[in-house]
């Protein structure tokens, strides 16, 4: 298969987003994001291939900070799994996406066998983070967001670090908001706390 770069040439008119007809078949897909240097890739629930520049220093810096402390919390249990920002997953919806950190439950990889976790599970997270980048829109993060707990996920934080608040998804309730010192986890991982001020502390220079 050809490289994405060979697909589409890299300059600044290239698009974030291409319809290929016909549309990559789900293995064609992971073929490609393995053989991508240049972007990260998702697929809407539409069919639309989505490209992602690779993130920035700060927002880097973020999503260390972030998975450091979510892994650090699961050392306390171990059951389950995390993932980090490079972790893809083929939803029931057709979409494939990408969140920032992600946790799953031990019930839902129960039956999964190692060749189906070394490639992109078939599964939605439980517990999903997205941590907003200078070049992010809102909206679509926003929305990105809701197909995550139409899919399955059970809580979900839209972290954005540069007006310093955290939206916090629920199924069945309206996004709440937070901007303390701290955030804490319920439901799939009760008992974690994000410090926030760690965070935010990624984006000073």
């Amino acid at each position: 298969m050809e490289t994405v770069s060979a697909l589409l040439p890299i300059d600044a008119a290239t698009p974030r987003s291409v319809v290929l007809d016909p549309p990559l078949t789900d293995a064609e897909l992971e073929a490609l994001c393995t053989a991508s240097d240049w972007f990260r890739l998702e697929r809407s629930r539409e069919g639309k291939i989505l490209m992602h520049p690779p993130a920035g220093g700060l927002t880097s810096r973020g999503n260390s900070e972030i998975g450091f402390q979510l892994h650090s919390w699961w050392m306390t249990h171990k059951r389950g799994m995390v993932f980090d920002s490079s972790g893809t997953f083929f939803l029931a919806d057709s979409s494939m996406l990408s969140p920032d950190a992600s946790y799953v439950l031990p019930n839902k990889l129960r039956g999964l066998t190692k060749d189906e976790l070394t490639g992109f599970p078939r599964l939605c997270p439980d517990f999903v983070i997205e941590l907003l980048s200078i070049s992010d829109s809102l909206p679509k993060a926003r929305e990105k967001m809701e197909r995550w707990i139409e899919n399955g996920a059970t809580l979900g934080w839209l972290i954005d670090p540069y007006k310093k608040k955290v939206y916090v998804y629920v199924p069945g309730s309206e996004t709440a908001i937070e901007s303390g010192n701290t955030v804490r986890g319920q439901g799939p991982v009760e008992g974690f706390t994000l410090d926030l001020d760690e965070l935010w502390r990624c984006y000073e220079v």
